[in-house]
């Protein structure tokens, strides 16, 4: 089976580490979701078959399960009769191969805030990584004897900014009000903890914990909403209630298992990354597919 990693077609406006997207008049777009995976804020050069397919069913999933909490940038999807009039409308996509207007959503246009809004409710990742040598996550001090894998008294808001090359940073919350303003900054931050509550709380119910989750907002006719993906195995580590240890936490479905391989191979995590072998790919489509199937009980081949 063939990843798609490029669109290669007519228009582009932006490409993205995952998402190639077009224009489409004055205020939509058209989004699509490749098969490429990043790692480490580094593409990497073996893309993950129908992983875009997957993706786009899960964010716009989370995007109509969670409309009434906080407006997002969803329009139409593939699997809905609209998208398909819609793509009629627009000369510029409307010839685009299947394989990626399959992997494709229509949303309205934002004005997108540079910063990757990160809710942790689980110590792990980045976090873990920090606490061993601090005993703080995102400088916020936490109890001691925690292991990777506890869940944390509290849900924590930590911040980075967003590169467009290279790594993402953490962002003091100092200096998210000084670039966003209080206000602004103190709604992003209860934004984002009360979507990932709401969704760790359905997760909760299909067997899943979501440990940690990134999300991105910006202005829509003034205001704030979600854009991008969300709550996707990309943005998120989704792990089973049911046990499976894997690194003192419980088995994942999210792309922690193509971080943790190329951990082990020694990649020093600059461009560029090594290419993933067959098996690492089997089992990361494996995984983002029963990501899919236990949140949303749709299945594809």
């Amino acid at each position: 089976m063939k990843a798609l990693t490029e669109t290669n077609l007519p228009g582009l406006s932006h490409k993205g580490k995952v998402r190639d997207t077009y224009e489409l008049g004055e205020n939509q777009l058209l989004m699509v979701a490749t098969d490429r995976i990043s790692a480490f804020d580094v593409i990497l050069p073996t893309g993950i078959p129908s992983k875009g397919v997957i993706l786009n069913k899960i964010s716009a999933f989370w995007f109509r399960q969670t409309q009434d909490l906080l407006p997002n940038h969803l329009v139409a999807t593939y699997d809905e009769p609209e998208f398909k009039e819609m793509v009629k409308s627009f000369s510029s996509i409307q010839d685009f191969p299947e394989e990626v207007l399959v992997r494709s959503m229509i949303v309205r246009k934002a004005e997108r805030f540079d910063v990757e809004c990160i809710a942790r409710g689980y110590l792990t990742g980045s976090g873990w990584e920090e606490y061993k040598i601090y005993g703080t996550v995102g400088g916020s001090l936490q109890p001691p004897g925690l292991v990777n894998g506890s869940k944390l008294p509290e849900v924590l808001f930590t911040p980075t900014t967003k590169a467009e090359q290279g790594h993402d940073q953490p962002l003091a919350m100092e200096d998210m009000k000084n670039i966003f303003g209080s206000d602004l900054t103190q709604t992003l931050m209860e934004a984002t903890i009360q979507l990932y509550e709401v969704a760790d709380g359905f997760a909760a119910q299909k067997g899943l914990i979501i440990a940690d989750t990134k999300m991105e907002f910006g202005l829509i006719d003034g205001r704030v909403t979600v854009i991008d993906e969300l709550l996707t195995p990309d943005s998120s580590r989704f792990w089973s209630r049911r046990g499976g240890s894997q690194s003192g936490v419980p088995m994942s479905f999210d792309k922690q298992f193509v971080r943790d391989w190329l951990s082990d191979t020694g990649w020093n995590r600059e461009p560029p990354a090594p290419a993933l072998p067959d098996d690492v790919v089997g089992s990361t489509r494996d995984r983002y597919m029963e990501a899919l199937k236990i949140l949303t009980g749709e299945v594809i081949t």
